[in-house]
């Protein structure tokens, strides 16, 4: 999820479809027509429909339907290719009423994108997902990245922002960049700033340091740091470095160090907002700072045997540590049969860190069938709301019914210390195609 969730929209969908459905249809044979060397017309989609089924804490019946929807367009041209693409869902609700809270629908994104041949050049507007160092942020706006010479490349963006249901908007206007230097195979450097404002005022100013280092075959390390210009302090440091001595043996270490008072600065939902004398209502206590160390191995033996272990400590300033250890193995049967197992402690400071976990799971694929099952077990030391024993067992099931359309159904069963014997279900249908101009169009 995004820190500062920026995965929705400030408009109503009905809007957003309907205008991206007006570019969709005033762009298609735009791409169609231009230009005239071009190899063709690729339009691809998925819509997705899905069932939920459960009943709420206050016993209402709940079953809300959802279609997800996303489509693209390309003119496949040898000189550069013109792309459009959308992204939408909505919500109707068939029983009770599901939320209050959120939106029947998002336009989650709708953009006209050109990539040229050379220098990895993309120029990106309309509404998108831009994720470049510091920013992983969903706007209404324009991209542009490019490669230059000596290994040196840049992208920036500016926009509105656009966030989902939230009790603050994230600004009005945000934008910021990236700077890269890589070496081919070795490493890949980056220096990133963001900045956001809101009604003329300073709301966000970010700025980060990224790497990717590959020194030797068998070594990849990966990280970034992140510092906030408006409280003057570091919001977070996040890395983790891989060594695969051999090809069937695996070694990983990590380390994250996130500082609340820094890191849920201006956060658009009160559900992560700072406790201070301005909001004595806040859920944060922006005075905690967690940092976290931890480690796994994984060793296939044989082919169809891979068995690992890891361990996490998390060291708490004010609500204390724990460390979560435990091992895990994956089997491969006959038959197209996985199945495997994990058995894990966290030793906390409360009674709810403190618990022992399992869990058992199994797959099998055979013709055009898939069927799993999963049980997850958590055992607590002591009693929470008189629940000692917590767990949820899972059943999915799903058929492809034509190379294009496939459907699907899930089962689940729990109970745990928040909600006692809860059943939820869901049935998915998902239809794909890609068709191309000037061939037979097929589906996939």
């Amino acid at each position: 999820m995004n820190r500062h969730d920026t995965m929705g929209t400030r408009r109503g969908f009905r809007s957003g479809v309907g205008q991206c459905a007006g570019i969709i249809m005033a762009l298609v044979p735009l791409l169609a027509a231009a230009p005239v060397q071009s190899e063709g017309l690729a339009v691809s989609g998925e819509s997705t429909t899905i069932l939920r089924a459960r009943e709420s804490m206050d016993k209402k019946d709940l079953y809300p339907a959802y279609e997800y929807l996303r489509l693209s367009a390309t003119n496949l041209d040898k000189e550069g290719r013109l792309s459009f693409y959308f992204g939408g869902w909505g919500r109707i609700d068939l029983g009770d009423r599901s939320t209050d809270k959120y939106r029947d629908g998002d336009l989650q994104y709708g953009y006209l994108s050109y990539r040229a041949p050379k220098n990895n050049l993309v120029v990106n507007l309309g509404r998108q997902f831009v994720a470049e160092g510091v920013a992983s942020e969903r706007v209404d706006g324009a991209y542009l990245r490019s490669d230059f010479t000596a290994g040196f490349g840049a992208a920036a963006f500016i926009g509105a922002p656009v966030v989902t249901e939230t009790n603050s908007k994230g600004g009005d206007l945000i934008y910021g960049g990236r700077i890269t230097h890589t070496l081919a195979k070795y490493y890949t450097l980056g220096v990133s700033a963001l900045k956001a404002s809101q009604s003329g005022e300073r709301y966000r100013e970010e700025e980060g340091v990224d790497v990717w280092l590959h020194p030797l075959k068998q070594i990849d390390a990966v990280g970034r740091s992140s510092y906030n210009s408006i409280t003057d302090g570091w919001m977070e440091h996040d890395y983790r470095i891989t060594y695969n001595p051999q090809d069937n043996l695996s070694i990983n270490a990590s380390y994250s160090d996130i500082n609340y008072k820094d890191y849920f600065f201006h956060m658009t939902t009160n559900v992560f907002s700072l406790i201070s004398p301005a909001n004595p209502g806040g859920v944060m206590d922006p005075r905690e700072k967690v940092q976290s160390l931890g480690g796994g191995i994984a060793y296939t033996p044989i082919k169809a045997l891979t068995i690992g272990a890891d361990y996490k400590n998390y060291d708490y300033k004010i609500a204390g540590d724990g460390n979560y250890y435990g091992g895990k193995a994956t089997l491969l049967l006959p038959g197209a049969v996985v199945t495997g197992f994990a058995i894990h402690r966290m030793d906390g400071t409360t009674d709810k860190l403190r618990y022992n976990e399992y869990r058992v799971f199994a797959a099998k694929k055979f013709q055009r069938f898939d069927i799993t099952a999963d049980f997850f077990d958590v055992n607590y030391d002591s009693r929470i709301n008189g629940i000692k024993n917590s767990y949820t067992v899972v059943g999915a099931a799903s058929c492809d019914i034509t190379p294009s359309l496939k459907i699907g159904a899930d089962v689940d069963y729990s109970k745990n210390p928040d909600y006692d014997n809860e059943v939820a279900g869901l049935v998915k249908l998902t239809y794909t195609f890609d068709i191309r101009r000037g061939t037979e169009g097929r589906a996939k």
